[in-house]
């Protein structure tokens, strides 16, 4: 299916009996992440991509927000990406992506919850107009990943996963793919060096190996084009980025 951004006065294409259908947004982290597990599961669906500056009247009927990602199954709809996640974990078994051991899988859903001081501290820099970080911010973007940098030293493995990735790699990932654009947004000062970080560095270079991760992977460029557009407002056609 085509990657346009379906826009106001645009029509909702027909639907393939028996095809999950992602309804998604290509630079969104949050419905990257039902992407991400779709592709390791390898379940096929087809995506329907949204322009979220101008949002179809159709998909008001899909999600009354408007929001991605939404998840059509059969006529059932699933929104948010962590609830679209678990459920195509549980649907579809092969390759699964919880431990099947409770006590573990309680603690990789409570790693996923911590993901979210990660995602505010990040957006706190990048989504202002300072060119240059002030130690404030810096330790609002490292704090929060230490409960990560620790996990994977206790793993001893490349992955949250241990040798392959789960659901906590892939659920962690849009934003570590999005992370260069600090190196951007503070001109060329990277302020996530491997001696703060070396554990995440390292399971981000494997992770960049991963097919699922690699297969629907956008540059540092691509992203930051997306974080000066909403930064500065400057023009962007998400369908040539």
């Amino acid at each position: 299916m085509s990657r346009k951004h379906l826009a106001k006065g645009s029509v909702e294409p027909p639907r393939t009996e028996g095809i999950l259908r992602l309804y998604s947004m290509e630079y969104c982290p949050y419905a990257q992440r039902p992407r991400l597990v779709l592709k390791a599961k390898g379940i096929p669906f087809e995506t329907v991509n949204i322009n979220l500056t101008e949002k179809p009247e159709w998909y008001f009927k899909i999600h009354p927000e408007g929001k991605v990602p939404a998840l059509l199954d059969n006529g059932k709809i699933t929104i948010e990406s962590l609830d679209i996640s678990d459920y195509l974990d549980e649907k579809y078994p092969q390759n699964p992506l919880y431990s099947s051991d409770p006590k573990i899988k309680q603690h990789e859903k409570e790693l996923i919850q911590k993901i979210a001081p990660v995602v505010s501290g990040f957006y706190s820099f990048l989504l202002n107009n300072q060119e240059h970080a002030t130690e404030e911010q810096i330790s609002e973007l490292l704090a929060p990943l230490q409960p990560f940098e620790e996990e994977l030293s206790k793993k001893g493995g490349k992955f949250f996963g241990g040798d392959k990735p789960n659901m906590v790699d892939y659920m962690f990932w849009p934003w570590a793919e999005r992370s260069e654009a600090t190196v951007r947004k503070s001109k060329g000062q990277n302020l996530l060096t491997d001696d703060k970080i070396p554990n995440l560095q390292k399971w981000k270079k494997a992770m960049k190996e991963d097919r699922a991760v690699s297969e629907i992977y956008h540059s540092p460029e691509e992203h930051w084009k997306v974080f000066e557009y909403r930064i500065y407002k400057t023009p962007l056609d998400y369908d040539t980025l």
